[in-house]
């Protein structure tokens, strides 16, 4: 497939994204069309490609050993946006899956049968579609699917896979006492992964190319960073709309230049929008945090739904980048792997220590914190009917947020992150409505 016939992929479907604050954030859509059409044009050439998923902090290895890596959650997600996964659900329930399992999951177990079935791409897939992977790699981070979906996408593929683990010590543990044992198990893992991918692929690690993507993934790191320490100011200069977008960059490919030089120009852009007071909205009358849950892809303009009536989403919780300051690596380590294992634990210990002093739990730690720091009047949270890694816990998080913040309004709003058939629009306008009057009066009642 060349390169024209993958850009022209996808069926016109109704709208669904936000609108877009930012000019640079723009971009990412043709960042993304690029992922899948580098992953067509290696199948091509006989490179390798992988199935992989975000957050498991292997990003650095595919980039340096010249591995294509197809982001499996990304494509769902692209298809929800597009208003294109319900063919591949419903192939997925047909196939045995219940509505019940990870709204990505089921996307991609249907889309892989789909193709399957078709001996070919199915008709019109976004962005050309996902082609056949050569190896697929879980892990555990976050949720169960990472380790058992690819197994099921066996049923489809005759593709390797590989599974690895991330642990991390409960929040209670003695961090000195505990971070040689989950620095050296996280090292272990990676380099089982290094070598299952050599094997596969019959290249060696080239590790001061590995040294190299590390820095510039560090570098994108810190961009990214002081990208949100911007978004402090009042009016605030960038949605958490924009967010969900302009963190494809950070999050699926932090190691290429590209990503680094994104994340620049969106500061430089963001600077300039504080220097000059402008705001997402003209009269911005409420500030709102994005506080659990992953977006609903599908019905992104939701967020502009907000807007039209003086909220703005100044800041979010998820997908975010990692605060530079929270991991910073002893001098002392000259391994890569020894480097990108060490990164892995303060990643996942990061507020751990604050915690302790205050809540018990780094995740309302966190919230919190950007309470206080963005100056936030209201908190909506998003409980996806599929996710249960994001959705559990989220009442409980609010009440723990009470003992320390009282009368801050929250919403929680139902549906799911790429099935369509879960959400209800006039029942989330109702919701919307009625949330911010309850935010109008806590704020009349702060003097606001």
């Amino acid at each position: 497939m060349d390169k024209a016939t993958i850009e022209s992929g996808g069926a016109a479907k109704e709208k669904s994204t936000a609108r877009k604050s930012t000019e640079t954030t723009r971009r990412v859509r043709g960042i993304v069309r690029n992922m899948y059409i580098r992953a067509h044009l290696a199948k091509a050439n006989g490179d390798p490609v992988a199935y992989c998923m975000s957050a498991s902090q292997m990003e650095e290895i595919l980039d340096a050993m010249g591995i294509a890596a197809i982001w499996t959650e990304n494509y769902a997600g692209l298809c929800a946006a597009k208003r294109d996964a319900e063919r591949f659900l419903l192939k997925a329930e047909a196939e045995g899956y219940a509505n019940e399992v990870c709204g990505y999951v089921r996307t991609g177990l249907g889309f892989d049968a789909m193709r399957k079935e078709a001996a070919g791409m199915p008709e019109n897939a976004p962005d050309g579609g996902m082609v056949e992977p050569d190896i697929m790699i879980g892990s555990s981070a976050v949720c169960d699917p990472r380790y058992k979906w690819y197994q099921s996408s066996g049923r489809y593929l005759d593709s390797a896979i590989y599974n690895y683990d991330l642990a991390a010590p409960p929040v209670d543990a003695d961090l000195d006492a505990v971070r040689d044992y989950y620095i050296d198990y996280a090292e272990a893992e990676f380099r089982g992964l290094i070598a299952f991918l050599e094997e596969q692929t019959k290249r060696k690690m080239d590790y001061d190319l590995l040294w190299e993507r590390l820095r510039i993934s560090d570098e994108t790191c810190r961009l990214w960073w002081e990208v949100d320490e911007l978004r402090k100011a009042i009016p605030g200069p960038m949605p958490s709309g924009d967010h969900f977008t302009a963190m494809v960059p950070g999050f699926y490919q932090p190691s290429q230049e590209e990503s680094r030089d994104f994340y620049r120009d969106l500061k430089a852009e963001i600077q300039q929008r504080v220097d000059e007071g402008r705001g997402v909205i003209e009269n911005e009358r409420y500030r709102l945090l994005w506080g659990g849950g992953l977006p609903p892809w599908h019905t992104m303009w939701m967020f502009n739904y907000f807007e039209d009536a003086g909220a703005v989403f100044v800041i979010e919780r998820g997908y975010r980048g990692m605060d530079p300051h929270d991991h910073e690596i002893p001098s002392s380590i000259k391994d890569p792997i020894k480097y990108l294992a060490y990164r892995t634990f303060l990643r996942a210990t990061q507020r751990y220590e604050s915690a302790k002093k205050n809540s018990g739990n780094p995740v309302v730690e966190h919230l919190l914190e950007l309470i206080k720091d963005y100056r936030i009047d209201g908190v909506v949270n998003h409980a996806p009917r599929s996710c249960r890694a994001t959705a559990i816990g989220q009442i409980f998080m609010k009440n723990m947020m009470d003992k320390y913040i009282q009368g801050m309004p929250a919403l929680f709003l139902q549906s799911d992150i790429i099935d369509l058939r879960d959400y209800s629009e006039a029942q989330w306008k109702m919701q919307i409505d009625s949330f911010l009057e309850t935010v109008a009066s806590a704020a009349r009642s702060r003097g606001k």
